[in-house]
């Protein structure tokens, strides 16, 4: 599948390309997933993901949103602007780590920052592994460390918020305007939606990049252990504390409170970790309430037709 609408999806087959519409009741999937179509054009099922990004449907809803399936690597996107965000980093950072994707951190608009490498230092602190590139998209000699991703047989995505430059990104990847682009606010460096669906892409370097629509909300739910391998050194001092369910607050023995009090770890990256678990905690309960309500009203409804049924053979 190439590209995700609201009404539509198109796919991509050995006789080419074809707009699909999916009934409602359809088995879900997202871009980047590999299918199975019968003759009618009616899909039948997605194949085996080697990795799938998700997250809690935005606003009230109470349901899973696919974004992205069989990626290889994710690039994560933040201007070098007010939308400098290190807690908003670490949710992607939680998200591809979920997924079990490579994160690439992209700082954007270097060009308008006049502390480019102190906030690259700080990003890079989230990750001593982690790739970091701050780039100026309008630049091509700036965009060649990120070429190297989109080579043959890859897959890429561009995840962050609305405004970040990700549109600029890939026109400057693809090298020509493929995406339109907007201005962001001076006063606050909001930005708009530009792209307004999801789609694959055909790189020049032979890869395939993954495009998506800024995300204004980006909730976690079922996402325990790519928040634990986002924070892991929070983890690893709390194998240290003396009691196995510490609190972190104020108990005897506590290894995090220590290394708080001797400048080891950053107050926010704790409040950062505290807050993720228990959103992802609560929206996992409440999406895990809402399938069982599911489940129990699909049984009395089996129930009734079965008991329909009967009631008609017997007469």
């Amino acid at each position: 599948m190439v590209e995700q609408h609201r009404s539509h999806i198109v796919v991509l087959s050995e006789a080419g390309s074809l707009q699909l519409t999916l009934p409602p009741q359809s088995e879900r999937v997202c871009v980047g997933d590999w299918a199975l179509f019968d003759d009618s054009n009616r899909l039948v099922r997605h194949l085996e993901r080697q990795s799938l990004f998700q997250r809690k449907a935005p606003g009230s809803k109470v349901a899973t949103q696919l974004i992205a399936a069989n990626v290889d690597s994710v690039m994560i996107v933040c201007s070098l602007n007010h939308d400098f965000n290190l807690s908003r980093i670490e949710r992607y950072l939680a998200l591809a780590k979920e997924a079990k994707v490579e994160p690439v951190v992209i700082l954007t608009k270097s060009d308008l920052c006049n502390d480019v490498d102190e906030k690259r230092q700080q990003v890079q602190q989230l990750d001593p592994f982690m790739m970091v590139h701050a780039v100026n998209a309008l630049d091509d000699e700036s965009l060649q460390d990120i070429s190297a991703y989109c080579q043959t047989g890859k897959t890429v995505a561009f995840l962050g918020s609305s405004g970040v430059g990700k549109s600029t990104l890939v026109n400057g990847l693809m090298g020509f305007d493929a995406q339109l682009t907007s201005d962001v606010r001076e006063d606050d460096s909001k930005g708009r939606h530009t792209t307004t669906s999801r789609a694959l892409k055909w790189l020049p370097q032979g890869g395939l990049l993954m495009d998506t629509p800024g995300m204004r909300e980006l909730q976690l739910s079922d996402c325990e252990q790519g928040v634990n391998d986002t924070f892991s050194e929070i983890i690893d001092l709390a194998q240290q504390c003396r009691f196995g369910d510490c609190s972190h607050e104020s108990e005897p023995g506590c290894a995090v409170q220590a290394a708080l009090n001797d400048g080891l770890l950053d107050k926010r990256r704790l409040n950062s970790y505290r807050k993720l678990m228990r959103e992802q905690a609560l929206n996992s309960a409440t999406l895990a309430e809402k399938r069982a309500k599911d489940k129990a009203l699909g049984k009395m409804i089996q129930g009734v037709q079965t008991a329909s049924r009967k009631l008609k053979k017997d007469y």
